[in-house]
């Protein structure tokens, strides 16, 4: 079996952090090597071969890996003991439309998938408790990294200034190009766009630095925020990129267990 080779987030001693690269799996082309995104159009047992190596990574049971279907909303979805009780038909609809997910069970892995949008992950070590965001630009236009530090309080009652942040490999400034009309939905909901955008030939914008600015506004500390600073477009040899390899194309797996 091959060894899926992961990107570790430091987040406490009692967690394990992390955004999966392309790299230690099997599936092939624009899926290679390492997706186990099964919305995404890659064949199920190259899908089921990733996620088994995944979960014997991080020693965890494989029915114990929790992937929503992300549209691109703010919908999240509190994960507790009872999900897993539940017939696999019934989690699945539950994880349907979902951009967030938040737990306070341990050992169990709970993430979001991206290609150029923004993940986010959000760790209470008061609570020991976390939350993994899908921050597209609809997501991070309507605020959800923001919502998701205040679902946790409302949850759990995380006290946002306890909480550790890593926004993980996205598309940079540099490569997100946007039309005039996304440019106008960011500053008519009141983005500090002289902040988080810039005109080249047309404008772009900073999503991680938009979800950054996030996390302050809801009251994280600065100190507390690690930003990964790996632009998937560029790197896209190492990450899987949307822009660059089409949407028929693998997804970053990133991903937050409990100890």
């Amino acid at each position: 079996m091959k060894q899926p080779k992961l990107k570790y987030y430091q987040l406490g001693d009692n967690v394990t952090a992390f955004s999966s690269t392309r790299h230690g799996g099997v599936s092939n082309g624009n899926y290679g090597e390492f997706n186990i995104n099964a919305f995404c159009g890659d064949l199920e047992q190259n899908i089921s071969q990733n996620r088994n190596a995944l979960c014997t990574e991080l020693g965890i049971e494989n029915d114990h890996l929790v992937m929503p279907h992300q549209t691109h909303g703010i919908e999240s979805r509190d994960i507790a003991e009872e999900f897993f009780t539940l017939p696999t038909e019934v989690r699945k609809m539950l994880l349907e439309d979902v951009d967030c997910v938040m737990t306070d069970v341990k050992n169990i892995c709970i993430g979001v998938s991206t290609a150029d949008c923004i993940p986010v992950l959000l760790y209470d070590p008061v609570h020991h408790t976390a939350c993994a965001v899908h921050a597209g630009w609809r997501g991070t236009l309507n605020r959800i990294t923001h919502k998701e530090v205040l679902e946790m309080n409302r949850v759990y009652g995380t006290s946002p200034s306890d909480v550790k942040a890593v926004v993980g490999p996205g598309i940079s400034l540099e490569n997100f190009e946007v039309g005039q009309e996304v440019y106008d939905e960011f500053e008519k909901v009141g983005f500090e766009m002289n902040k988080i955008a810039r005109m080249y030939d047309k404008w772009h914008i900073d999503l991680p630095l938009c979800n950054k600015f996030q996390l302050e506004q809801a009251g994280v500390k600065v100190e507390n925020i690690q930003m990964s600073d790996i632009c998937t477009f560029s790197q896209v040899n190492d990450y899987f990129s949307a822009r660059r390899l089409g949407t028929d194309s693998g997804r970053i797996y990133t991903g937050i267990v409990l100890r």
